[in-house]
């Protein structure tokens, strides 16, 4: 019996927030999360701080920032970056798709009783 996939591609999904680095702080990424209505918490570059300040009340107020969600965002990543040092997990050595979620978990689990 063939499990049936789905279409091509990813489903189309969005987020409800998105919480990024300072990389992702400029204003086309921005205008594109409150376009499709989603949250984000994305720190403002210091030259930009700087740039905003130097144009005084011209340019508006600064944009939002929840610092309480960017703090989970750095929960997250760590815990990614501690999978990927397992390297089976890092290259994606697993040839078929249904077996990468297996080499995940086992390697969670790990981490897990190491802890």
């Amino acid at each position: 019996m063939r499990v049936p996939r789905a279409g091509p591609g990813r489903p189309r999904k969005k987020p409800d927030s998105l919480a990024a680095d300072k990389a992702y702080s400029n204003g086309p990424c921005r205008n594109y999360l409150r376009r499709r209505g989603i949250q984000h918490s994305i720190p403002e570059k210091t030259d930009s701080q700087a740039a905003r300040q130097r144009k005084g009340s011209r340019d508006g107020r600064p944009p939002a920032f929840d610092g309480e969600r960017y703090k989970k965002r750095n929960t997250v990543e760590r815990a990614i970056n501690r999978l990927k040092q397992h390297r089976a997990v890092a290259t994606r050595c697993d040839k078929r798709h249904y077996l990468y979620p297996g080499t995940a978990t086992v390697a969670a689990l790990t981490i897990w009783l190491q802890t």
